[in-house]
């Protein structure tokens, strides 16, 4: 449960911790019906697969040689697909000719749900500002890692026989 709240964002009133649904969460004593559910947020990851390689990208937040998938938010509204299609040509500026979903992954560490597709991306890379560097992997060479976006990996290699 969140510390960071202690006043309901609707009337000001003291927030208490109480049982809803099960859980204990935050509500508003005032009256004012407000619960802080602290639900995880959805974030998209697309390993994205480009010229028969996957793209591996470095985010400029990352020490030097920490590699990943392509993730992003969810926007409010979206359909997933659409939504890692957004992120893949965004941060990577390629188009996604086609997407597929590997699979929807609880990450309690950040406090996410990863829903990943395997992307086929189109056109020439072109890093966005939040990425710094990226890597071409031949599907054979790419491993899994285990937490986050790996698990998302591990499924996508044991679909194709690897």
């Amino acid at each position: 449960m969140s510390d960071a709240w202690n006043f309901c964002p609707r009337c000001a009133a003291r927030l208490e911790s109480s049982d809803e649904g099960g859980l204990p969460r935050l509500s508003c004593t005032g009256g004012c019906g407000f619960v802080h559910w602290d639900n995880p947020a959805p974030v998209l990851a697309a390993l994205v697969e480009y010229q028969g390689a996957i793209v591996l990208a470095r985010n400029r937040a990352w020490a030097a040689g920490a590699f990943g998938l392509i993730t992003g938010f969810l926007e409010r509204g979206e359909d997933p697909a659409v939504g890692v299609a957004r992120e893949v040509r965004e941060e990577l500026g390629l188009e996604a000719s086609a997407t597929t979903l590997i699979g929807v992954y609880p990450f309690a560490r950040q406090h996410e749900v990863i829903i990943a597709y395997h992307v086929v991306g189109d056109g020439e890379i072109a890093l966005n500002e939040e990425l710094a560097e990226f890597r071409l992997i031949a599907p054979e060479r790419l491993k899994p890692w285990d937490f986050g976006t790996g698990f998302a990996v591990s499924d996508w290699l044991a679909r194709r026989g690897a």
